[in-house]
């Protein structure tokens, strides 16, 4: 599924944000912010994520009445393909009007993202953090201590940036992931998914 994505990152750019479902192959619930592997790319290119709420379709409501749609029309047909979904494109988007948007086709309206995809990202950096790479179990090194952090960061690098009570926050990109306490030389998962401080 990457390799799509990237064909469509090096056509259009990169989105500021992708909303998604729960579930596979966008998010898994068991782990930190819901980051798969798929999810945990995205956010290292910088792209935000936005997801509905679990058990809650009706928070994508129109994505998913868009996609009955599709279905019905493409029916009419009378065959299901890759050109049959072709046509159904090039018609919702170049010909066909739409109210919402003043009587004009959304290729009207719009423009490829301003943000080049450069290719594959290598390692993220953390400027003023200690850096502790993600192991292929999700685990890291700290203090002669082995913490959990996620399986689906194998292979990336977080940013640990110490902050009072000498606890660390752990950081992914712009997501903070949670924190460490050296007491107990734990991390404790943080729950809701804030902005990347200034400061870095």
């Amino acid at each position: 599924m990457q390799k799509g994505f990237e064909r469509l990152f090096e056509c259009y750019g990169l989105p500021e944000a992708i909303r998604s479902d729960n579930g596979s192959p966008f998010a898994i619930r068991s782990a930190v912010h819901g980051l798969s592997r798929l999810s945990a790319w995205w956010v290292a290119l910088g792209i935000d994520l936005e997801r509905g709420r679990p058990g809650h379709p009706q928070d994508n409501g129109a994505h998913e009445r868009l996609h009955r749609d599709i279905r019905l029309e493409v029916q009419c047909l009378g065959r299901i393909d890759q050109n049959s979904l072709e046509l159904w494109r090039q018609e919702f988007n170049e010909q066909r009007p739409h109210e919402a948007l003043g009587m004009r086709c959304p290729s009207e309206l719009y423009r490829h993202s301003a943000r080049p995809y450069g290719g594959g990202i290598q390692q993220l950096d953390y400027p003023r953090m200690l850096t502790r790479r993600v192991n292929h179990i999700g685990i890291i090194t700290w203090a002669n201590h082995e913490l959990f952090i996620s399986s689906s960061l194998a292979g990336w690098s977080v940013g640990l940036k110490p902050i009072e009570h000498q606890q660390l926050e752990v950081w992914f990109a712009q997501l903070l992931l949670g924190w460490i306490d050296p007491k107990t030389a734990s991390f404790r998962r943080a729950d809701i998914v804030p902005k990347k401080p200034s400061s870095r």
